[in-house]
């Protein structure tokens, strides 16, 4: 039988592995994973500036996108791009008409803008050759 000691050692061992591979992991699947509704998001906080904030997100969606976005799955989405980094929000100053209470205005990060080039990157290179727009490949 072992001595209590190794097999400690070893657990450790493991243990530590496990962990240095999971966050190579997570930190290999935030850089690479964006999806269609959060490049959507993105881009909607980008064309609303300084006045981007859940009602004027989802107003954005549906405008520009024809997207109807739960208000739910929005802050769902964007608890989920401020973790990864890809953009930072803040409390705005209580107004009037909104009854007093302040709006959570955010604004996309330099990562975040990163990470919408390399997924148009990636759209423009899987497009290349491509006719989809005159019906060439329906």
């Amino acid at each position: 039988m072992a001595k209590p000691r190794i097999m400690l050692g070893r657990l450790w061992h493991k243990l530590a592995i496990a962990i240095y591979l999971n966050y190579n992991a997570v930190q290999m699947a935030t850089a690479l994973n964006l999806g269609e509704f959060e490049q959507l998001i993105l881009l909607a906080i980008l064309r609303l500036r300084d006045d981007a904030y859940g009602v004027t997100i989802r107003a954005e969606l549906a405008d520009r996108a024809g997207r109807t976005a739960a208000p739910g799955a929005l802050y769902t989405a964007l608890e989920r791009l401020e973790t990864k980094g890809l953009i930072t929000s803040r409390m705005s100053d209580p107004t009037p008409q909104r009854g007093g209470r302040a709006k959570r205005q955010v604004t996309v990060t330099a990562a975040g803008v990163e990470a919408l080039k390399r997924a148009l990157h990636a759209y423009e290179r899987l497009l290349d050759g491509l006719n989809l727009l005159r019906g060439a490949h329906a």
